[in-house]
């Protein structure tokens, strides 16, 4: 029986993350251990950084944590690589080139995970906008790419988006 029964939303400070020798995700939460979860994003577009669902291993909820920042240190690392890994969106960071061509955008950007060129079609599916200044993308090949704050852009960068967008 899964420890949030009933009521899932639970205080991020109650809970432990840590690997096992075998590099397998391990949960302490007040006295109840769980080996071998899953952590995925309740509502990863609109609010990636809060509402994280912890999943023992045959997929069913343990608990939910609306903003797991008051992990501890370490459980709060832990919990970041996971989901990292899991969605693996890569953060653009600078823009060298943009450019529209034939319902498609093609962009050469650094990017968290190093240098990048990428297609984005055309379609609300692919490009959206996520608040005034955050913008989402999903290539052609299905792979993701955020700008968490066009403002947070050097100039030429936010220019090249600007024209995209």
């Amino acid at each position: 029986m899964n420890f949030a029964a009933g009521s899932s939303n639970v205080d991020a400070a109650t809970i432990r993350l840590y690997r096992d020798p075998e590099w397998i995700l391990n949960m302490r939460i007040l006295g109840h251990h769980y080996s071998d979860i899953v952590v995925v994003r309740a509502a990863p577009l609109s609010y990636p950084n809060h509402y994280v669902c912890f999943l023992d291993a045959e997929g069913h909820e343990i608990c939910m944590v609306e903003d797991p920042s008051s992990l501890d240190t370490a459980s709060l690392q832990i919990l970041r690589e996971e989901l990292d890994r899991r969605y693996l969106t890569s953060e653009i960071r600078r823009i060298h080139s943009a450019w529209r061509e034939a319902g498609a955008c093609y962009f050469d950007a650094d990017t968290s995970r190093g240098r990048r060129e990428f297609v984005v079609q055309e379609t609300p599916e692919s490009i959206r906008r996520l608040g005034d200044h955050r913008l989402f993308f999903i290539d052609v090949d299905g792979n993701r790419f955020e700008v968490p704050n066009m403002l947070s852009l050097d100039r030429k960068s936010s220019k090249l988006l600007m024209r995209i967008v």
